[in-house]
């Protein structure tokens, strides 16, 4: 089942669901939100799917309509911003077949002085990422980026602030949690997720990775709920205006990572500070696509495009560039 969030003709969020990218969408009767529903099944113990059949369907919704008039919400919402979480893991996948071959060669042969740190974490990730029933496995790599003010709709700009060297797109699969009321975290399921970075201030240095993800992010259109597919396969291309400038194949799913979603998962909400309860999560699991590597330079009015035929509408952003701003702190 896909779901998503629109907004109605007065201004309400209307909740639409579907069985799957080929079928209509109905509107989810007095659903109020995707949080609002995935809370009652968190505090219920019942499964997303079940609560829905118990709301019911009325109306139906034309999607690709509502996407064409900018209507698009991102498929979770928190009433209060500030409780909406977006963080990431990186360093999670192995890229192509040549790549993870070439990849495995150098970090099982090379010694350990001659690794970055980077290529340590990778070989990490590649010989504890999937640890057996039962047993913990090795940590990843892990960012923040922001809370739900950062949050772009799909459809709408993802904003590069004016001192950013780079705005650059990093398609991903994210995934969607809610906290229950005793504390434990539970998962809608995967979107599409547009995990926007700035590469070039990354690279002056590895240490500059937490400013370089401190940008906006946008998810969906639709929440896959449920389990990930194993093996995942899209596109991601980036568009300057009735031209691709950019596009290639994107995998995701644990057939293409080093790490299972598990124990991604686990090594994000083993803190206690990440379970309270109420709070949603959007973590973002990696990629290994990006346009940055085959030197492209996105500029404003671009569009990034990520789509994958499981996972409903394609996600769509326009790049733009904000303004100077004069940030300054005064004393009380």
């Amino acid at each position: 089942m896909l779901i998503s969030q629109i907004k109605g003709s007065n201004g309400e969020i209307v909740v639409a669901v579907r069985n799957g990218p080929g079928d209509g969408a109905k509107a989810v009767i007095n659903g109020g939100s995707v949080y609002k529903l995935a809370m009652e099944a968190a505090d219920s113990g019942k499964s997303l799917v079940s609560v829905i059949e118990a709301h019911g369907l009325g109306e139906a919704i034309d999607l690709e309509k509502a996407c064409v008039e900018g209507r698009f919400l991102s498929p979770i919402t928190h009433p209060d911003a500030a409780h909406l979480h977006l963080t990431g893991t990186g360093l999670t996948h192995l890229g192509s077949a040549a790549t993870r071959d070439s990849m495995h060669k150098k970090t099982t042969e090379a010694a350990e002085e001659t690794l970055t740190d980077s290529m340590k974490m990778f070989r990490m990730g590649i010989e504890g990422g999937k640890p057996k029933a039962g047993e913990k496995g090795v940590q990843p790599e892990w960012f923040y980026k922001g809370n739900g003010y950062g949050a772009a709709a799909p459809g709408a700009a993802l904003v590069s602030p004016s001192f950013a060297l780079d705005g650059g797109e990093e398609p991903e699969m994210a995934g969607i949690y809610v906290i229950a009321k005793d504390g434990t975290p539970f998962r809608i399921g995967f979107a599409l997720s547009n995990e926007f970075s700035d590469h070039v201030t990354e690279r002056i240095n590895y240490l500059y990775l937490a400013h370089s993800k401190l940008r906006p992010a946008s998810f969906g259109p639709e929440i896959r709920i449920g389990a990930a597919p194993e093996d995942i396969r899209g596109t991601s291309r980036i568009k300057r205006g009735d031209k691709v400038i950019f596009e290639k194949p994107f995998l995701s799913g644990e057939a293409n990572m080093s790490h299972t979603f598990a124990n991604l998962e686990y090594h994000h909400f083993k803190y206690g500070l990440f379970r309270v309860p109420g709070d949603v999560h959007v973590h973002m699991f990696g990629t290994a696509t990006l346009s940055f590597a085959d030197g492209i330079k996105p500029e404003a009015g671009d569009v990034f495009e990520i789509e994958v035929a499981d996972f409903g509408l394609p996600l769509s952003n326009p790049l733009a560039v904000a303004a100077d701003e004069n940030v300054a702190v005064r004393q009380l």
